[in-house]
């Protein structure tokens, strides 16, 4: 590497987790970072989703039952994993390549390169939050996969038996029976569950805001409603972003705008095959009897997760585009989710709803990596459902790529040279 890169400015394009991340590990280099955002700082999905960090969660949305499950939504307009028709034929493309790829074989290759970046995520995790590095509520609590339907709760021994075998990733079978002593949250009518009990929780806003603030005591700088509106280039490099800010000139460009990364895919010459993918969540007072861990309700395509001030039901899975609406049947299928699982009652009212749009790749890979046509720039997108647990070794991974050095993972399965070919 040049050493007078070593000190270059780089300019990232979105103030989300992943470019939160790839700021803190590009400054750590010793770059000089800026952040730009059209929005605010650890908004979007980076505000309102799960906080669930699970290695456990290995298998990719392209299962061989996605395809059922994505039919059915036609027909069901409050499908927890929804498909609305669109004739546009970036949408019609995708999901063509989604379905192509929906088989057993592509499932287990997508996983083995998922467990590679969960597994480093999750050390770099540990390592930023147990080390001190962020000051950030950290639990490590493990995750519990609840089911109501005997059959369905068999039908999983499945999947638990794959995540064994090809993954090393095994949990702790509980029988209905045994829910209530381990989980004292839960009713005593349920099926079983599962207990992945390397799996771990954070509060996704609290500890992004945390991340910000030792970012910006670090020198890194961060610009909020700014919108980025062309690249100016000399040959295949790019000297500067222009935005309705400023200029602001740049040794490296890091694109990390989740959803929105697609809007700039002609200013950075390179196919960005992302949909957006609409999630929901609602945020309740803690109950009197609030549940310990972290859990997955898989019937329902529900998370619950508990935080010090109060209970989160999110998920749900909607291409629609970018609908802004909050349904009030979704925000009521969600906390329907607590008086079929937990023993509280159904809460009439919740502190905070949210929704946010969820950077969709159709192979469920994020796509990290130089663009293949520019020198001196990086795309960080594409991260799915799972931005949160993998923007550690995003960040890591983009620090190591623009520096020019040996990537700590495999990255090829990553880079944007797949969609680019």
């Amino acid at each position: 590497m040049n050493p007078m890169m070593k000190d270059g400015s780089v300019v990232i394009i979105g103030a989300g987790i992943i470019g939160i991340a790839c700021a803190h590990y590009l400054a750590a280099d010793g770059r000089k970072v800026t952040v730009l955002d059209k929005g605010t700082i650890a908004d979007g999905c980076s505000y309102g989703n799960c906080g669930q960090i699970t290695p456990s969660h290995v298998l990719p949305l392209n299962s061989p039952d996605a395809i059922k499950s994505g039919v059915l939504s036609l027909f069901d307009s409050r499908a927890p994993f929804r498909v609305k028709p669109q004739l546009e034929p970036v949408f019609i493309n995708w999901m063509l390549q989604f379905a192509r790829r929906c088989t057993h074989g592509r499932m287990i290759e997508a996983a083995t390169s998922l467990k590679s970046i969960l597994d480093s995520s999750f050390q770099e995790f540990e390592s930023l939050l147990d080390g001190g590095v962020v000051d950030c509520d950290w639990n490590k609590s493990g995750t519990l996969y609840v089911y109501r339907s005997q059959k369905m709760f068999e039908a999983f021994a499945k999947t638990d038996d794959l995540l064994t075998r090809h993954f090393a990733v095994s949990a702790k079978r509980l029988s209905g029976a045994d829910l209530p002593a381990f989980e004292p949250a839960l009713r005593q009518d349920l099926a079983g569950g599962y207990f992945y009990e390397q799996d771990a929780l954070v509060h996704p806003s609290r500890f992004a805001k945390a991340w910000v603030r030792k970012l910006q005591n670090d020198g890194v700088k961060f610009v909020e409603n700014c919108e980025v509106i062309s690249l100016d280039k000399e040959g295949a490099r790019i000297k500067s972003v222009m935005t309705s800010k400023g200029v602001y000139e740049a040794d490296d460009v890091v694109l990390a705008a989740g959803a929105f990364s697609p809007t700039l895919a002609r200013e950075f010459e390179c196919a960005i095959p992302v949909l957006p993918g609409k999630g929901y969540s609602v945020t309740v007072a803690r109950p009197s009897v609030c549940p310990k861990v972290s859990m997955i309700m898989p019937e329902h395509n529900v998370a619950i997760t508990p935080f010090a001030e109060g209970l989160r039901f999110g998920s749900m899975m909607e291409f629609v585009g970018f609908d802004s609406d909050i349904p009030e049947f979704r925000t009521r299928q969600l906390k329907e989710c607590g008086k079929a699982y937990l023993r509280m009652e159904t809460p009439k009212a919740h502190e905070e709803e949210w929704f946010g749009w969820r950077p969709m790749t159709w192979d469920s890979l994020p796509i990290i990596g130089r663009a293949p046509k520019l020198s001196n720039a990086l795309i960080a997108t594409g991260h799915c459902m799972m931005g949160l647990m993998l923007a550690p070794a995003t960040g890591k991974l983009a620090a190591e790529i623009l520096g020019e050095r040996a990537t700590h993972i495999p990255d090829a399965p990553f880079s944007p040279a797949r969609f680019n070919a």
